[in-house]
């Protein structure tokens, strides 16, 4: 399932709401594209944290359709709405990260950052074993990777009450 920004919760949105957010954000108050970023990070919670690969492009087509203007705040490049854009940003029904929060009530994002941060745990002990296994170790982690990949599919495909992992077969070795 994905999320409501895109495809999956890890923060993948479409174009329209980085411009959207943007506008929304600089209604309330001149910011620079760091701290664009990090607000609506804060604001969901983590969960959507538009790339710098996005966010810049997308000020720099706001500012070319004259709806912001970037200008010096105390060093640093700041941008700010024109009236053009006070006039767009007041179009924005819907805040996008209200839509990400509203999307993903219910969601456990400690549960989600916990999950992330198995599978990088996960990764480094493949890496490991690509360095110093033999072929057998090899072979025996591949069928290990792919039981894992058809029990996750498995969470997905239970009822409302998914099983833990002690629920599932050979749960031990999952652990």
């Amino acid at each position: 399932m994905g999320g409501p920004m895109g495809p999956g919760p890890r923060g993948r949105g479409r174009r329209g709401h980085v411009r959207y957010s943007i506008l929304a954000l600089l209604a309330e108050e001149p910011r620079n594209g760091y701290q664009i970023m990090q607000t609506l990070g804060e604001r969901t919670n983590g969960v959507w944290k538009p790339s710098p690969g996005a966010v810049y492009p997308a000020l720099a087509q706001l500012e070319d359709e004259g709806l912001i203007e970037s200008f010096d705040n105390e060093g640093q490049k700041a941008y700010r709405l024109t009236d053009t854009g006070r006039e767009a940003a007041q179009a924005v029904q819907t805040k996008p990260w209200e839509m990400v929060n509203e999307a993903l009530a219910g969601w456990q994002p400690d549960a989600v950052k916990g999950l992330w941060k198995e599978f990088a745990s996960l990764a480094g002990a493949a890496k490991e074993l690509t360095r110093n296994g033999n072929a057998q170790q090899l072979e025996a982690a591949t069928k290990l990777v792919a039981d894992a990949r058809r029990k996750l599919y498995g969470l997905l495909a239970a009822e409302d009450d998914a099983p833990t992992v002690e629920d599932l077969p050979n749960g031990d070795d999952l652990r």
